[in-house]
This record gives structure tokens, sequence and C-alpha cells, in this order.
């Protein structure tokens, strides 16, 4: 049976900052109360994901990104058919396109928490500024966490940039 929601980070612990999504989840385990949040975590978003969102109230899908201007980003997330949907590597937004395709329902209600990367290379540890911006973000999405109220997650899309300059 599926918890309500799930925690998705996506990312490669090899590769420099590219660990971030994964990290976060790691810090999830050790300092969250994970009664009612399942993770889940892999290299890359693929079209089988599409299938872990069933069942679930909300998603929280982590990445570390190099578009970022603060520390970390949160928005909500919509189903796209975008160019990721023909490639190995999906975006969260073809996920849930995919979703919303095979189900022929509206996914739950999706995040994606984007935090701050610079160095990807293979064998490479985080980067001093990823592992301040990985600090910030996981203060962020524990305070989430701990407050599984759809209500609550979407007033911290806005407060997010406040939050984390």
């Amino acid at each position: 049976m599926s918890k309500p929601v799930l925690l998705f980070g996506y990312g490669n612990l090899s590769r420099g900052d590219d660990a971030l999504g994964p990290l976060l989840l790691e810090y999830a385990e050790t300092h969250c109360d994970l009664d009612a949040i399942e993770i889940l975590t892999d290299f890359q978003l693929q079209i089988e994901h599409a299938l872990d969102l069933e069942n679930r109230s909300m998603v929280m899908f982590v990445d570390a990104s190099v578009a970022s201007e603060d520390a970390f980003d949160f928005t909500v997330l919509e189903p796209d058919r975008d160019k990721s949907y023909t490639t190995h590597a999906m975006s969260p937004a073809a996920v849930l396109n995919v979703y919303q395709s095979i189900k022929n329902q509206t996914p739950p209600p999706s995040f994606l928490l984007s935090i701050k990367a610079e160095k990807f290379e293979l064998g490479d540890g985080l980067s001093a500024n990823a592992e301040n911006n990985l600090a910030k973000a996981c203060a962020f999405a524990g305070r989430l966490l701990s407050n599984l109220d759809l209500g609550f997650w979407l007033k911290q899309v806005s407060h997010a940039s406040q939050i984390n300059q």
C-alpha cells in the first residue's frame, strides 16, 4: 500500500552536485517522521515513474539545478509534454503528463524542489556552495514534511524565494 506523500529525489551520488536530490532524501530519512511519506530515489526520471504517483495525495520531486538563482526553488508542477518525453531522462512535468495519459485522471498535486548546483564531474564531491544550498533546502523540506497539508505547501511556493535569501 502506498503512503500518501511521495518524496522523490533523483541524481547521481558519483557526480558532484548531482547528488543533491538523493542527499536531501538521506536527510529526510533521519530527521523526518515518515509514517505518511514514501521515499524513492533513482538516477533520473523515466516513463515508468508515472506509476509511482498512483494513490498519492502529494508528490515532491527533488533535484539539482544549474538554473536556480537562489539556494533552492520550490515550484508547483503541471503536466506537460515537453522535449524530455522522448528521451531516457524525463522532466517531472513529463512524468505527470504520462500519468495523466495512462490513468486518464489528473495527477496528484506535485512540486519541484530544485537545489542550486554548479559541479557535475564524475568522482567529484559536493561543491562548498552546494553543501550550503543543501543545508537550506533540507531545513525548508523538513518544515514541509512536518506539515503535509496541501494549503501549507502551496503557501510555501510564494515564500520560498524570501526564505532562502
